[in-house]
């Protein structure tokens, strides 16, 4: 038997009826008539010199040879797709999608967007806020701003500066609680989106950083870092608050930071895309941009006396 691959449509009308489990669902899908699909079909499964579909009455299922022919063709398709995609987008110097976390997006990204878009017009900018993983390659993201280890293999990625935590309040419970032997009775706000840390940044940390011996018996989580900021905007309590994240706060006054004790991860945010694709004009461009950006609050909080938890 030859291994000789059959006509590209053959499969992809395969592809889209396996998929349906319906020739008229599949022929509307490919801009066909059902005859046409029915006709590609059928060559192939002449080609192969098997059925690949049991045909019943108003419905269609596959036989053993289509259940095995199904998921690699499914597979083939969405990588075929995907790198004409990617390959398309080289050719795109004006459009630019930014993935980034929704506390990085809010706290951070959002307060700053109008001065890219100002300083470049000639940028269709679309920011997708989410966590989850995404692949550069399929999911037509150009960039994405990433908080955590380095684990960039495969990638081309650009380390922001390390990240530090500290206690931030409102200033009237900056007045309630004017120590930091004070914050044992406070009402305690952590970001549990950082768990994962290791070790930990969390209250019971700080505190040994500013020599206090507490460990905290009641805290209020939130799942996103965003949310416990705003909380403590509210003056509901004091958040452990992660730089970048609460410095819009501080700055606009909402939010102060009274002690200079911070505790420090090796963790940071990264800027990522794919090998290559930083030479793109878009992409070269909000990297600068972005970078640029955190340098110009690097002299807030200079003397800030930082202890990495790696040494606690």
């Amino acid at each position: 038997m030859s291994d000789r691959l059959p006509p590209l449509t053959a499969l992809r009308a395969f592809e889209a009826a396996a998929r349906h489990l319906s020739f008229a669902k599949a022929a509307d899908e490919l801009n066909v008539t059902p005859a046409a699909l029915s006709f590609q079909i059928k060559s192939l499964e002449e080609h192969l010199g098997q059925p690949l579909f049991i045909r019943l009455n108003r419905a269609v299922e596959l036989t053993a040879a289509g259940k095995t022919l199904a998921p690699g063709t499914s597979d083939g398709f969405q990588a075929l797709i995907a790198a004409w995609t990617a390959t398309r987008r080289l050719t795109d110097d004006t459009t630019l999608t930014v993935s980034a976390g929704p506390a990085l997006t809010a706290k951070w990204l959002a307060p700053r967007l109008l001065d890219f878009a100002r300083g470049h017009p000639e940028i269709d900018l679309r920011i997708s806020a989410t966590l989850k993983r995404i692949d550069l390659r399929r999911d037509q993201v150009d960039v994405a701003l990433r908080f955590g280890y380095d684990n960039d293999d495969g990638f081309y990625s650009v380390p922001a500066r390390k990240e530090w935590m500290s206690p931030a309040m409102t200033p009237a419970m900056a007045e309630q609680f004017p120590t930091p032997e004070s914050l044992k009775d406070a009402p305690l706000i952590e970001d549990s989106s950082i768990e994962f840390l290791s070790p930990p940044c969390n209250w019971e940390n700080w505190f040994k950083s500013a020599g206090v011996t507490h460990k905290p018996s009641s805290i209020i989580s939130f799942s996103n870092a965003d949310h416990a900021i705003e909380a403590a905007c509210s003056g509901v309590g004091v958040v452990l608050g992660r730089r970048p994240l609460m410095i819009k706060d501080v700055l606009d006054g909402r939010l102060v930071v009274p002690f200079k004790q911070a505790i420090e991860t090796d963790a940071r945010f990264r800027f990522l895309c794919l090998p290559g694709s930083e030479k793109r004009p878009q992409v070269r461009d909000f990297r600068d941009w972005y970078l640029a950006e955190i340098e110009k609050t690097a002299h807030i909080w200079g003397d800030m006396q930082i202890t990495p938890v790696t040494d606690l």
